[in-house]
């Protein structure tokens, strides 16, 4: 199974976007570390702490764990289980590459799908999650991660696929 990243060095658009991400889940890691650090000193040391803190941390866990399952997808480290495949032919393997790629791409592309239609119900009815921060705001990641990791495992798909034409056409 081709496990090999999908940005390629010679591409330009495909780096901005991996730093764009890199970036975004090292300084959300970061001020999530920072933020729980300060809140605990500021309990056990002070006996206060930040209102808001608990919950800005339990959306910023969200956001990094979309965030991590979007750049696993581009570098292929994403969970697998590849029980069944170690006893496949190379040719199989391929077979199977496509059929998963295609599978991960139709699951996420619904969940794509739903978590876009629970953040309009959440838009429309105006909802609050704190501080007057709207709810859909929060969720928004949802969506957008789901979406990326779509098109990312179809473009996996088509490339398996055209792995496998090429080694049908060469035989």
């Amino acid at each position: 199974m081709n496990n090999q990243p999908i940005v390629k060095q010679d591409n330009k658009i495909l780096q901005v976007i991996a730093r764009i991400e890199d970036g975004l889940l090292v300084f959300m890691l970061t001020a999530m570390i920072i933020l729980a650090g300060l809140q605990i000193i500021m309990r056990n040391v002070f006996q206060s702490g930040f209102i808001e803190t608990d919950s800005i941390l339990r959306v910023l866990v969200l956001w990094v764990g979309m965030i991590g399952a979007v750049v696993a997808t581009r570098e292929r480290r994403h969970i697998s289980v590849d029980v069944l495949t170690r006893y496949l032919s190379e040719k199989s393997k391929q077979y199977v590459d496509v059929i998963i790629n295609l599978f991960v791409a139709v699951v996420c592309g619904l969940l794509a799908t739903h978590s876009m239609r629970m953040l309009l119900v959440d838009y429309t009815e105006g909802s609050i999650a704190f501080s007057k921060v709207p709810t859909w705001l929060l969720e928004s990641i949802l969506p957008i991660a789901f979406s990326i990791i779509t098109l990312r495992y179809m473009m996996f798909s088509w490339v398996s696929f055209s792995n496998l034409i090429k080694v049908k056409s060469e035989t």
